[in-house]
């Protein structure tokens, strides 16, 4: 899930991005009860345990997440630390998107796991409204009472109901880059739209293809254009066309993808052409782009924070061969879009309400936090436990904009239309990276699949 938050506060904060290093480090709970947070050196020191746990020996939890590679091994520390504090067995289930279908298969087949990590906001109200997601218990609501802002409470609700406990959040309005291919080409970081593209020529000049696109996930894609949206047509229109209040076919929305066309439309521009980019999954967009030296097959390469997890499965070193900007500002403000993952019980079971307190836990959030490539909305986690200083100024400012968030907007809608991978908004975005002329028809596509799934 991505979630935007206080635009000209924000763009304030990030504006400082560029120039720090975010490298990760290990670290989780060492089971006495005790979490491990850090110095300012961003060294591991303990302290009391901030969340009361049953006993659950011999339970069994099973989780289900759509997390892979870096992200499964990070989260298993934290169901690690939980074993050792409850004494449950807890078992990782890998999901695959669209998350409801894959939990529908598995409840129709009588073998839901307790808890799912559900990345959509759309998705936790189809879980509700299936009645298959159980009520957070007074445990976990008092975990949120005390650690999150109340619209993260609200947004993990359904009709009063709290349903969700946020645990992952994300910035995702992040342009990270090939410090060498920049400095051959003699290119510098952009402010605004205007300035990425002219950069964008510059590096291309040089004989770098100048962006990489992860296409193939059609995710992206929604990223790169609510971005745009974002800054270009302001909050209010954001929210309105969030919520399907105005519709596709908004000028706003052609002026939107308009902009996106002028990158888009300029194959020379994107990596491999956007036939390249639609085969290009978004992990490969990341590591294409930080190996090959200062040849690399781009020189740029668009999204979260999390993309510093892929960058370490390189030879590159965050902070010297891979730096970072802000999503340059389209109109007034640069945008700042977030996402994050919700925990959502399936089954009435002590196991299942337990680790939704736990995951509503400053202990729970610290752990993963000095694993690095993760930020937390939980306020109750000491910001000395982020690796670095990047991580620890994108969490503060997530946790400063309070209840001044929204979330990504495709995560906010059905996820036939906002969250499936070949259909509605995936679909039509990749067909539009695919033939960036056709605004007009573009507009309808959306328009269309919008309203059958806003209706259904």
């Amino acid at each position: 899930m991505r979630t935007t938050f206080s635009i000209r506060r924000a763009a304030v904060v990030f504006a400082a991005v560029g120039a720090l290093a975010l490298t990760g480090c290990g670290g989780d709970g060492d089971g006495d009860g005790k979490k491990k947070t850090g110095d300012a050196s961003g060294k591991g020191t303990d302290s009391a345990s901030t969340v009361q746990l049953p006993k659950l020996d011999g339970e069994s939890v099973s989780v289900a997440a759509v997390w892979t590679g870096p992200e499964q091994a990070n989260f298993t520390k934290v169901l690690d630390e939980f074993e050792k504090r409850t004494g449950a067995d807890v078992t990782f289930v890998p999901a695959q998107d669209p998350i409801i279908n894959f939990l529908g298969t598995k409840i129709a087949g009588k073998q839901p796991p307790d808890v799912a990590m559900i990345p959509q906001v759309g998705a936790i109200r189809q879980a509700a409204a299936k009645k298959w997601a159980k009520p957070v218990g007074p445990e976990a609501r008092a975990q949120l009472g005390q650690n999150y802002a109340q619209v993260w409470q609200d947004l993990g609700a359904v009709d009063g109901t709290q349903y969700g406990v946020y645990f992952k959040a994300a910035n995702k309005s992040l342009i990270w880059y090939n410090a060498a291919a920049f400095d051959n080409a003699g290119a510098s970081e952009p402010k605004t739209w205007k300035d990425f593209l002219a950069t964008a020529e510059t590096v291309g000049a040089s004989g770098v293809t100048p962006v990489s696109v992860g296409g193939a996930d059609g995710w992206t894609l929604t990223d790169w254009f609510e971005n745009v949206y974002l800054s270009q047509a302001g909050p209010e229109r954001y929210d309105q066309l969030a919520r399907h209040e105005i519709p596709w076919t908004d000028p706003t929305v052609g002026e939107a993808l308009t902009t996106l066309a002028e990158l888009f439309g300029k194959p020379e521009l994107i990596a491999g052409g956007a036939g390249g980019a639609l085969q290009t999954e978004f992990p490969a967009s990341v590591t294409q782009t930080f190996t090959g030296g200062d040849q690399p097959k781009g020189a740029m390469v668009f999204e979260g924070d999390f993309v510093a997890v892929n960058i370490a499965q390189t030879e590159a070193e965050i902070g010297t061969d891979a730096k970072v900007f802000p999503f340059p500002a389209v109109g007034a403000d640069s945008p700042v879009v977030t996402g994050g993952d919700a925990a959502v019980a399936l089954k009435d079971s002590k196991g299942a309400q337990a680790l939704l307190t736990w995951l509503a836990s400053a202990d729970a959030a610290g752990i993963w936090a000095e694993a690095g490539g993760f930020i937390s909305p939980n306020k109750g986690l000491d910001l000395k436990a982020y690796p670095n200083e990047v991580q620890r100024t994108m969490a503060q400012a997530l946790i400063d904009a309070g209840d001044d968030v929204r979330f990504d907007m495709s995560d906010q809608a059905p996820q036939s239309f906002g969250g499936t991978p070949g259909a509605g908004e995936w679909k039509i975005l990749q067909d539009f990276l695919k033939n960036p002329k056709d605004i007009a028809g573009t507009q309808k596509k959306l328009e269309s699949e919008a309203v059958k799934a806003y209706k259904s």
